[in-house]
């Protein structure tokens, strides 16, 4: 009487799941490493959104309290660019645009915050 026993079964009485392929497990990552860098560069646009909505308010108030004009901001772009090496997006253009974009959306403040945020 020789029986041969049958493999005996795990407690929750299944077997062990599947290790998942390598390649499986690597897609993992990288999707990982993907949703970090599109969360990391929302939040980098984020704060040059509001990087731009500062100097365009700056550049406003001192356009009205102080006159500035085209001579005065074509200067400041060239003084940024000098104590910020390499730097860009700072063209008297640029400066001018910020502006705008501010004056544009000041007065709805619900919606300034709003601008300020889209990704």
């Amino acid at each position: 009487m020789n029986r041969k026993k049958a493999p005996a079964k795990s407690r929750a009485g299944s077997a062990k799941p599947m290790p998942l392929a390598p390649e499986a497990a690597f897609d993992d990552i990288v999707r990982m490493i993907e949703q970090s860098r599109h969360r990391a560069v929302q939040a980098v646009n984020a704060v040059l959104v509001d990087l731009y909505w500062q100097v365009g308010g700056y550049l406003a108030s001192r356009i009205e309290a102080d006159g500035w004009g085209k001579g005065t901001v074509e200067a400041l772009s060239v003084y940024v660019q000098q104590r910020q090496a390499g730097i860009r997006g700072f063209s008297p253009q640029t400066l001018w645009r910020m502006r705008q974009f501010f004056e544009t959306w000041r007065g709805r403040s619900k919606l300034s915050a709003l601008l300020r945020e889209v990704p």
